[in-house]
């Protein structure tokens, strides 16, 4: 029984640990995203590092989806 209780809680805390680096990321992507849209010339490396912090924000956004369908969906909650 307490292996379950440790499993549920490590679980917590990277639940917690993924919305807090996706809150980071989504705020970070927001602030690119005005800089760029002010800006008269735009550098390739900027733009590229935009494209790759999208994705990277659109592979955990599908994560939390994942691990939200789980917990919702597991008998033990």
């Amino acid at each position: 029984m307490l292996q379950f209780k440790k499993r549920g809680r490590l679980r917590k805390e990277e639940d917690e640990r993924l919305l807090e680096h996706m809150d980071m990321l989504k705020q970070m992507l927001d602030y690119k995203r005005g800089i760029l849209a002010h800006s008269v010339v735009i550098p390739e490396e900027v733009c590229m590092q935009k494209k790759r912090d999208e994705a990277l924000y659109s592979m955990l956004l599908r994560e939390a989806r994942t691990r939200h369908q789980r917990v919702e969906g597991s008998p033990d909650c």
